[in-house]
Formats: C-alpha cells, structure tokens, sequence
C-alpha cells in the first residue's frame, strides 16, 4: 500500500515513516525539503498518485495567528481536492488535546479551522489528538521564565512521548478510517509546575519556580485541566522521567 506522509521529514513524520516502512509498505515522506509543499501546492498531485492513505503530520512554522491560520487552511484545501482527484480512501491527521478550549490562541482556532476542513473534505478520515511531546516540555518551560522566575500554573498536564504519538499516528493509517477521533496520552497526569521542575532537576538547569495560575500557557490562562484528555484515551506506558534520564545533559 502507498502512504504519504505530509511533514515526512519532521520530529514525528521521521518516526511514521520508518514504523509504515518496517511494516513493509511504499511510504513517501513529503514536504517542502523533498519538493512536495502542501500550502503551495507544488508537487502534492504527483505525490499523491496511487497513494492509498494519506498522513498529514505537518505544523506550522509560525505560531503567530494569521501565518498560522494561512498554513493550516490552504494546507488542508489543498490536500482535500488533490486527495479526491488521486482517489486517497483515508485521511490521517494529527492534532491536540483540548484544541476547542484553547481558542484564545491563534495557533488553536488555525487547528480547528483543520480539523473541521478534515471533516467536511468528503474523503474517510481519522484525526488522533495527542497531549504535549515530551520534546515540547523544554519550550514550556522556557517560555514560563519571566525577570529569571518560571511562573507556572498548576493546571494538570499529560505529556507523551513523540515515538508513542508516531506509533498510534501509524496505526490510525493502517486501520479503517473513523470518521471521528482518537485522543492519546502520557501515563501521567501532573500539575505543569510540577512538569516543569521535573525538566529543570533533569537538565540540571537552575531556576526558581513558581505556582502562578494567573500565568499564560502561551498566551491561553488554562482554566482547568484542558490540555489532558477528558474521556477514553489511549494511553502510553513510558513515563516522563525515564524519557529524562535518557537525554543528553550538559556538562558544567
């Protein structure tokens, strides 16, 4: 079976390709650096021809509201009509927990705006909704340090590893399409300044930190526990702190 993968390149698209490929299927890994571009348009139908199933994986380079929105909205037409006109039975999307309650970002109402133009293309779809990568937690934190102080709320968060994210994505293509979702989730479920400190004590980095609610997660004041899945999910088995001990630390 032929699968593209869209954003073939990147941190999870890398991962859905080599597990689609040890399974012994024909997978191209498209995007821009590979002459397919999903925004523009350019060699999207001629990657397209005889595919079966189609990932799409990408993410904007942008988290800023209109680049954003642009990404997502022109990726996602495009990618319907070339899809129909290639006969594609099965459209595989990744996105985030709790993408409706984030709306005061940008970046959310742009993923929304994906979501619902998946599910109105008329081509067979699945959308698997992921928590927070692990990799992610370094620019939480990081974003959270303000005048040398990391303010963070204690609003719960479920992080997962993006190898486990590349797995249920891969699966989701090799299975009949859902016509819905699927959300998936780390094992653990903790308060983000808690995540956070966990990152600062693994990378041996040095900042205080704070329990601040009234603190933005990027621009979005949590009001309850939005980034964790609120029903059934799939969820992982790796812990964050065994993830941690396996990364590089620096030396002092």
């Amino acid at each position: 079976m032929k699968i593209v993968v869209i954003g073939g390149t990147g941190l999870i698209g890398s991962q859905v390709v080599t597990t689609l490929k040890a399974a012994g299927h024909e997978v191209l890994a498209a995007s821009p650096n590979t002459g397919v571009n999903a925004v523009t348009g350019e060699g999207l139908g001629e990657a397209l021809k005889g595919a079966t199933v189609v990932v799409d994986v990408a993410n904007s380079p942008s988290f800023a509201d209109e680049a954003a929105m642009d990404f997502f909205v022109r990726a996602g037409r495009n990618l319907a009509a070339a899809e129909k006109d290639a006969g594609v039975s099965h459209h595989v999307a990744l996105s985030v927990v709790g993408t409706e309650l984030l709306l005061d970002m940008g970046y959310f109402r742009a993923k929304l705006a994906q979501e619902e133009l998946i599910a109105s293309a008329g081509v067979p779809w699945t959308l698997v909704r992921a928590t927070q990568f692990f990799e992610f937690v370094a620019a939480i934190a990081g974003a959270a340090i303000v005048d040398g102080v990391a303010r963070v709320t204690s609003a719960s968060i479920q992080p997962i590893a993006s190898s486990d994210v590349a797995l249920k994505v891969a699966e989701a293509a090799l299975a009949p399409p859902l016509n819905g979702m699927v959300e998936i989730a780390g094992p653990e479920r903790m308060p983000m300044v808690e995540l956070v400190r966990r990152h600062f004590q693994g990378f041996r980095e040095t900042h205080e930190v704070r329990t601040d609610d009234t603190a933005p997660y990027f621009g979005v004041v949590l009001g309850g526990p939005w980034l964790t899945p609120a029903g059934d999910a799939w969820l992982s088995e790796r812990r964050y702190c065994d993830w941690l001990a396996a990364q590089p630390k620096r030396v002092a």
